[in-house]
């Protein structure tokens, strides 16, 4: 096997790990998230449906006067207070699991997730 397939691999495994974990309790909302090296995503999924009900990204219309460049920390932290701001305006529950998919909870995923929480969301 060569050495890309197994970090292809590896990535997978530790992405289904943490999703599984969260997806067995469908009580609460997953605010997942998905970061290039250019630009960050995040939306909250309902599981019970399979919907995603809010999104946000560094290429929304409302955050590109605001963001030079997607890829750092104050980009993300613009995304987290952007989404939490539309699920509370949609009046979805605060209480959400944070799905950080295979990344380490550091630097921009952190960034977001303060944001997030800053704004309302408690998880």
């Amino acid at each position: 096997m060569t050495k890309i397939r197994r970090l292809q691999r590896r990535r997978q495994r530790r992405t289904f790990r943490v999703r599984n974990r969260l997806k067995a309790d469908a009580s609460r909302l997953r605010l997942s998230v998905f970061r290039s090296h250019k630009h960050i995503y995040a939306q909250i999924i309902d599981d019970s449906v399979g919907r995603t009900l809010v999104a946000a990204s560094t290429l929304d219309k409302q955050l590109r006067g605001q963001i030079t460049y997607g890829g750092n920390k104050a980009a993300a932290a613009l995304v987290g207070k952007l989404l939490a701001q539309r699920a509370l305006e949609k009046g979805i529950q605060k209480e959400v699991y944070f799905d950080r998919g295979r990344y380490k909870y550091h630097g921009r995923l952190a960034a977001l997730a303060d944001a997030a929480r800053e704004a309302g969301l408690v998880f």
